[in-house]
């Protein structure tokens, strides 16, 4: 790699000659040291010194190219070059609260990727708490229909950029066949010199030459016919049918952007084409989204975040009222069959049963249905008894005579008891006293 970029670095490979790219000097020390100068401070820079692989325009672009590409340059770097991922801001967003670039993290969520955009230089470096942390599917979303919406001023440089970039393309690639096909001919002409150099009388040598030059021409004839395929079908790709496509696409933004053969990275390069970079500010349940056109424009967008999932699973507080009321009248589960039967479901989107109700009712702190029995006066079993001087499991049989009035407590079958009248009181004492069996002296 780092040889590849020394390459891509260096003049000479353009044609240039040149001196004094590096400035070294000893420190008090004698410690050695090197820096590398910006081109305008070189002693010497001659172009077209002698022939070069590429030309000075083309080594220009390569060093744009490779200082946009360069994914660490502090708190200025660029944006880097747009990847795979679904993520439409990668490397273009800002944290607002300390001006840093953020980072990415993907998770996934229904079985699709979905990114994440954090600011965590300072926890990586100094072990702080992260700066913040926005779910990104919603900014992306909204910085998706903020483009199709302003982007009619902007779709014939759109559509002039992805012309550009396409001829360009093609130029590239049918510069690099015709080096495949000039070193096939090259190598085919050396297999012919070494041939009329052999000797004829060793026939041996002769033959097995004679069978590489022939293999070379074959070569040779391929790749010529491969060429010239490939520069036919590259004509076809940039003709004026295909033109007014490109400017009906630009004009038909939207369906463009929508479409599913647009892939993430060409959706996040058409975004570049339009955006500067993007400033984020979460603040509660909102983001501060910032944009910045190229060109200067701003617009500044507050994007609602969603419910996070305790909030999504969090009960409806009509059900909670209802939950509420019917503790004064009904049981566990006769409220959820109340609840059921309106077409009411839990946070899951379940069915009520008596569990979730007493659930309910302790996460929400409701007064249990005891405690407001108990408020109205009811009594419990143990209560009444000592009134009636009765053993407490009879309480439930004089109930069923009709003689005691109690209500259902609980799925149980608990009851809570109206405090009886004293002519109650006395009726159950006499029938208590008249079942005793009688005793006879001996």
């Amino acid at each position: 790699m780092s040889a590849a970029l020394d390459t891509l670095h260096n003049p000479r490979y353009a044609g240039a000659f040149c001196f004094g790219k590096t400035r070294s000097w000893k420190d008090p020390q004698g410690g050695r040291h090197c820096v590398d100068l910006p081109r305008e401070q070189w002693a010497i820079l001659i172009k077209e010194a002698h022939p070069g692989y590429i030309s000075w325009e083309e080594f220009e672009e390569n060093q744009k190219r490779l200082q946009l590409n360069q994914q660490t340059r502090g708190l200025g770097r660029h944006s880097g070059p747009a990847r795979e991922g679904p993520a439409l801001l990668q490397g273009l967003v800002i944290c607002g609260k300390c001006g840093r670039s953020m980072t990415l993290r993907y998770h996934k969520r229904e079985g699709r990727l979905s990114p994440d955009y954090l600011c965590q230089q300072q926890r990586i470096e100094h072990y702080l708490l992260t700066c913040q942390s926005i779910p990104g599917a919603v900014v992306d979303d909204a910085l998706s229909t903020l483009i199709q919406e302003s982007l009619s001023p902007l779709a014939l440089e759109v559509a002039l950029s992805v012309q550009q970039e396409l001829q360009e393309r093609l130029a590239e690639s049918d510069r690099l066949r015709r080096q495949y096909v000039e070193r096939a001919q090259y190598e085919a002409e050396q297999a012919r010199v070494r041939y009329m150099r052999v000797d004829p009388s060793n026939r041996l040598v002769a033959d097995t030459l004679e069978a590489l030059w022939n293999d070379k021409l074959r070569q040779l004839e391929q790749a010529r016919e491969d060429y010239e395929k490939q520069r036919e079908s590259g004509q076809r790709t940039i003709t004026r049918q295909q033109k007014a496509q490109i400017m009906a696409l630009a004009e038909d933004f939207p369906r463009l952007w929508k479409d599913p053969g647009t892939s993430d990275r060409d959706r996040k390069r058409m975004a570049r084409l339009i955006f500067e970079d993007v400033t984020l500010n979460r603040e509660h349940s909102q983001v501060i989204t910032q944009v910045r056109f190229k060109g200067g424009a701003t617009k500044v967008l507050r994007i609602q975040l969603p419910a996070r999932a305790w909030q999504l699973r969090k009960t409806k507080p009509e059900i909670v009222a209802e939950v509420d009321r019917l503790l004064e009248q009904c049981t566990d589960s006769e409220i959820a069959a109340k609840l059921n039967s309106k077409g009411w479901r839990s946070s899951g989107n379940q069915l009520f049963d008596a569990r979730m109700i007493r659930s309910l009712s302790t996460n929400h702190k409701l007064p249990s249905r005891s405690a407001r029995l108990r408020a109205k006066g009811l009594l419990t079993a143990k209560q009444i008894a000592e009134l009636i001087a009765s053993k407490h499991r009879l309480v439930h049989y004089w109930r069923q005579k009709g003689l005691l009035n109690g209500i259902r407590l609980n799925d149980k079958n608990e009851y809570l008891y109206e405090y009886p009248n004293e002519d109650t009181i006395q009726q159950i004492k006499r029938r208590i006293q008249l079942s005793k069996p009688t005793t006879y002296p001996r």
